[in-house]
């Protein structure tokens, strides 16, 4: 799905980050607050970003102060990539 948004040119400056694409930040942004809100799983927002190890997904929680996460998200995210696998297999 493509998404445009247009923004004022006032205020680019203080929400988009130097030097950085303006499309990676908004899906980061939307896919932190999805992550928030339950909406995706650890497994899913890691996926979306291209997140390839924990360490760093770890340190994509920690860069947005997002510290909630619980064994019991870590076991939903496992048993969710594991259904994913079997089915990709299959």
């Amino acid at each position: 799905m493509r998404i445009t948004v247009t923004i004022p040119d006032e205020l680019v400056a203080p929400l988009l980050p130097a030097g950085q694409d303006p499309a990676d930040v908004a899906l980061e942004a939307l896919a932190i607050a999805a992550y928030r809100q339950r909406r995706l799983t650890g497994y899913q927002l890691r996926s979306l970003l291209g997140i390839p190890s924990r360490y760093e997904f770890d340190g994509l929680l920690k860069k947005h102060r997002v510290e909630k996460y619980t064994a019991e998200d870590f076991e939903h995210d496992l048993a969710l990539r594991e259904t994913e696998e079997k089915t990709s297999t299959t």
